[in-house]
């Protein structure tokens, strides 16, 4: 495979995490499962979805302790996910996850 932007592979980054998290891989522990990225770039990942004006948002559980719970995809913005799970072989390819 020839050489991908950094830009390229941080935006494919994002789209993927949104799509785990829209799966049910909402959490970073298992974000950090799927995908075998650091807790820091999970992290920066989660707060960048903003940037494509993907709406995520921690959903606390109810009636459990703090920090107990799920991220949650409230609106995509102008990303279509049925695009992203066309091409979520490319996706992953370009980012070398599993």
């Amino acid at each position: 495979m020839t050489a991908v932007s950094k830009t390229k592979t941080s935006y494919y980054r994002r789209l993927y995490v949104a799509w785990l998290i829209e799966q049910g891989v909402a959490s970073i522990p298992a974000l950090m499962d799927a995908t075998g990225m650091p807790r820091r770039t999970a992290q920066d990942t989660l707060s960048a979805l903003a940037e494509l004006d993907i709406v995520c948002e921690f959903a606390q559980t109810p009636g459990a302790p703090n920090h107990i719970g799920a991220y949650v995809i409230r609106d995509w913005g102008a990303i279509n996910p049925k695009w992203i799970k066309a091409n979520l072989a490319q996706i992953k390819a370009v980012l070398d996850y599993p």
